[in-house]
């Protein structure tokens, strides 16, 4: 068994950039090997001779071969990473935490809300559910970004907004002179479609400040607490609950995480 404090290494498939901060890559294990991951998991990605930063995985583990990372350029390694290109070697570690329970979604609507960044673990979310069409009645999917520069995986959502299997509702935070859909925060999505709360599970995952009013507008809709998921973002430094970066009042991020069902955590100091 392999050491999880050791990298192995991967190959840069293909790398796309996506926007002026977020660049996207597709990796490859030897021999083709499946990373084993859930959606909502996380590995760390080592630029070798710069250092290691954690990100969760973009694509599902119906995606056997390869698997897609997105990072943004925010400090030596990301801007590092940036750099690289296909047929360039990282270093992987993981998969590491606790992903989406898929047993809570089954047979339940599903309802995905993506703020920012948010989209790329939700990405894994929804790419499984439409590879698995069957494991969820209904698929919701409100995405919000501050612009239209920064929707990620424009491609994609395009293709999402012409199938019939999937509800997918975008919007911007203000009016721009080159988006002529929703204007709003991501909240203002929820009262343009009737859910059924109590027969609905939702994966929230954002900045922050989302959090608060998306959870408030989850319960207002009736789903219940336990079935309310949000992913945390903390700096997981290790990825195994060794170096304690990521600790929230006795629980770690890295291992207890990063996805948390909203009634385990309602009441944990610092988590929301």
């Amino acid at each position: 068994m392999a050491s999880i404090f050791l990298p192995e290494r991967a190959t840069v498939v293909e790398a796309k950039q996506l926007s002026a901060t977020e660049k996207w890559f597709r990796l490859k294990l030897p021999e083709g090997r499946a990373l084993g991951h859930q959606p909502g998991q996380f590995v760390e990605v080592t630029v070798f001779g710069v250092g290691e930063a954690p990100t969760s995985v973009s694509s599902p583990p119906t995606q056997k071969e390869s698997f897609e990372i997105c990072m943004r350029r925010v400090g030596m390694v990301t801007e590092a990473l940036h750099r690289l290109e296909a047929g360039a070697t990282v270093g992987i570690r993981g998969p590491f935490g606790r992903g989406f329970d898929i047993e809570a979604f089954s047979g339940r609507d599903a309802l995905i809300v993506a703020g920012g960044l948010g989209i790329i673990p939700l990405r894994s979310l929804i790419k499984f559910f439409l590879d698995k069409r069957d494991i969820v009645r209904r698929l919701i999917v409100f995405y919000g970004c501050k612009t239209p520069e920064e929707l990620l995986f424009r491609d994609e959502l395009h293709e999402w907004e012409l199938r019939e299997d999937i509800d997918l509702r975008t919007t911007i935070d203000r009016k721009h002179p080159q988006w002529q859909g929703h204007v709003g925060v991501v909240t203002t999505l929820f009262p343009e479609v009737k859910l059924d709360g109590p027969n609905t599970t939702a994966a929230v995952v954002g900045p922050p400040v989302m959090f608060r009013f998306t959870i408030l507008e989850c319960l207002k809709a009736g789903i219940p607490e336990e079935m309310i998921f949000l992913s945390l973002e903390r700096h997981m430094k290790c990825g195994v609950g060794k170096c304690g970066h990521c600790q929230i009042d006795g629980r770690y991020v890295c291992l207890d995480g990063p996805v948390f069902r909203y009634s385990e955590i309602k009441r944990v100091r610092g988590a929301i």
